[in-house]
């Protein structure tokens, strides 16, 4: 059932529709080097193929799972014969580059800025961080999106209706409700989605109607029986990791108790590891809550040591319950504030002396040179506090913590401000 034509093709208007560049160049035969990126089942491997089919130039495919760099240079050699003795470009169709490692990826380079190929490269990975910056910046990188249920639905009656590729011939009753769950089920994708109907109408109990005809039912108790568990598009190492990730900090950063639940569950059910959502929790606490709720981070500990003692799927339900403590606590990015704020002037400034009356004095030669001179013992302070200066002389005044007025933090500013009156109005 795959596409053999632009007009058989499904989805991708944003790149295909009549009169869009990418059309034009396919339809006018002039493309260029191009990168497509997106999910699995979205088209990619098709539309190079109609690219084939309906280029003049030399077409050759290969996958970066099965070729090696020996094969990218015998196939860089003869595109530059043919160009050179008929004038005549390859296009050179390479499935899964992201598999390619940089040094495989530069022996296209020469050929590629000598006009002798053009390169059509296709990866479920994020180009910027899986394709060679040098032959990024040679091609064009169109996206592919996930197809929508609509236009996964419309492939699935194409192909029970088409009588050459499809299931045409076949008598199949098929119940409401059944194209749209598999469509819902196969997230976007058109391969999963014609896998799951071919595994359907194969297991499809089978009668004979009134003529003697063969005739098969598909209902949707079938269709759960096939379809049992989705397996959601997920890289533990690639981008829809860190795209997920995102979603859960900002949403909880955002107070959206619903949605951060829903991104944890979506990387729990992908299969991610616990203990990194756990570790990336625990710095959540303390980056975006803070002082705000002090026992942020307690919770997030409690929910890795959890994790780690019960393990998973148990395990999902602590998880669950400090994203939710999270999510709903008071914020404050104070603390973080004021590391990165220290941090930096730790780093770029002069690192001064420690104060000498900072220094302990353990052996009477530093208490010679005078070290914990004139350190003044905060308990026997009034109220327990000095007004002595405990940073360097070149940065005594500078604040980096300021607290907000949100949760715990506010009665951390209200004690700050009294200790800071006291201080300045101590003979």
């Amino acid at each position: 059932m795959r596409p053999r034509s632009l007009a058989e093709f499904i989805g991708q208007e944003e790149i295909l529709a009549p009169g869009k560049p990418l059309r034009e160049a396919i339809e006018r035969d002039l493309l260029q080097s191009i990168i497509l990126w997106g999910p699995p089942g979205t088209g990619k491997t098709t539309l190079a193929r109609v690219i084939a089919d309906m280029t003049r130039a030399r077409f050759v495919a290969f996958s970066a799972v099965l070729a090696g760099i020996k094969e990218i240079r015998d196939v860089m050699a003869g595109a530059e014969q043919t160009r050179q003795a008929m004038g005549r470009r390859t296009i050179v169709f390479i499935d899964e580059i992201h598999r390619f490692n940089k040094a495989q990826q530069d022996a296209f380079l020469p050929r590629v800025e000598a006009g002798d190929i053009v390169l059509i490269g296709a990866t479920t990975e994020n180009p910027s961080f899986e394709i060679n910056a040098a032959l990024l910046s040679r091609s064009r990188v169109f996206v592919l999106r996930a197809l929508t249920q609509e236009e996964v639905a419309l492939l699935l009656r194409r192909a029970l209706a088409d009588s050459e590729r499809g299931f045409g011939k076949l008598k199949i009753d098929i119940e409401d409700g059944v194209i749209d769950a598999i469509a819902r089920f196969a997230n976007g994708d058109a391969r999963t989605a014609l896998n799951l109907l071919e595994l359907a109408v194969s297991g499809a109990p089978r009668t004979s109607d009134p003529d003697g005809e063969e005739r098969r039912r598909i209902d949707l108790a079938l269709v759960q029986q096939v379809m049992q568990r989705r397996t959601l598009l997920y890289d533990k190492s690639g981008e829809e990791h860190y795209n997920l990730m995102s979603a859960l900090h900002k949403s909880m950063r955002n107070s959206d108790p619903d949605a951060s639940v829903y991104w944890l569950a979506r990387m729990v059910e992908s299969g991610e590891d616990p203990l990194y959502i756990a570790r990336r929790l625990m710095r959540f606490a303390s980056e975006d809550i803070g002082n705000a709720d002090p026992q942020a981070l307690t919770v997030a500990v409690a929910a890795k040591d959890a994790v780690h003692f019960i393990g998973m799927p148990e395990g999902n339900t602590a998880l669950a319950q400090v994203v939710l403590y999270l999510a709903t606590a008071p914020k404050s990015n104070a603390v973080y504030r004021a590391y990165v704020q220290a941090a930096e002037d730790a780093t770029q400034d002069i690192a001064e002396p420690v104060p000498l009356h900072l220094r302990n004095a353990p052996t009477p030669l530093m208490r010679e040179l005078k070290y914990g001179k004139d350190y003044r013992y905060a308990h026997d302070e009034p109220d327990g506090i000095s007004d002595m200066e405990c940073l360097p002389p070149s940065l005594q005044g500078r604040r980096y913590y300021t607290p907000t007025d949100r949760g715990f933090e506010a009665e951390i500013e209200r004690r700050l401000k009294e200790w800071n009156l006291k201080k300045s109005t101590r003979p």
